[in-house]
């Protein structure tokens, strides 16, 4: 039996972990720790209100690691103030730290909110379907091969709904997506080349 518990990076701490290791040992789960980052670009973090910065969030996986539990990381890969490097940026991080699992979301924009309102006076855009199929396949090809992809495509409430999905059913987007990767031979870890000192890689070894 496994228990899944979703958070904030700037809500975790020793303390709480050392709760979860109890219970984990009490009842023999398997425990693993959600956490909304969004976007490894504190700018966009900023802008988007989150109330932390990538600091918590690394500082959350590494308490997380000492503890023993698994990591599922949560972003948007569509973020207005996003652009490309930031999405293989996404990519590289959560492979550097070891996270074992990440779930991606397509923004939504729901009225009456700050993001709702610069949407419905034009001050902010969303990218085409098109840019957001090459940005998973971006992603993609960044990630660790190990790395467990839980979600490609997030969908929102339907209420008081401005933006999702541009205007299909997850599953037409995924498969969009799923498409679009089998067509241009495109595979999970294709660019997992960064790690471990690429740029000493190829130098001969000292006698």
């Amino acid at each position: 039996m496994g228990l899944s518990v979703s958070t904030r990076p700037d809500c975790v701490n020793d303390r709480y972990l050392d709760f979860l290791s109890e219970i984990r040992e009490r009842y023999g789960l398997d425990i693993n720790i959600e956490l909304g980052l969004q976007t490894v670009n504190y700018h966009t973090l900023h802008r988007i209100n989150r109330g932390h910065t990538l600091a918590e969030f690394i500082d959350a996986v590494l308490r997380i690691k000492k503890h023993d539990f698994a990591t599922c990381a949560h972003l948007i890969l569509n973020l207005p103030w996003d652009v490309m490097d930031d999405v293989r940026e996404n990519a590289k991080l959560l492979s550097a730290l070891g996270i074992e699992y990440v779930k991606l979301h397509s923004l939504y924009v729901v009225r009456g909110t700050v993001l709702g309102d610069m949407y419905e006076k034009g001050e902010v855009g969303i990218i085409s379907l098109d840019d957001y199929v090459l940005r998973v396949a971006e992603f993609l090809k960044c990630l660790d091969p190990d790395m467990v992809i839980q979600r490609l495509v997030g969908k929102g409430p339907r209420a008081d709904l401005l933006f999702s999905n541009w205007g299909l059913s997850w599953w037409l987007v995924k498969q969009r997506i799923e498409d679009y990767l089998v067509k241009n031979g495109i595979y999970q870890g294709l660019q997992f080349d960064y790690l471990d000192g690429k740029a000493v890689r190829f130098l001969p070894d000292a006698d």
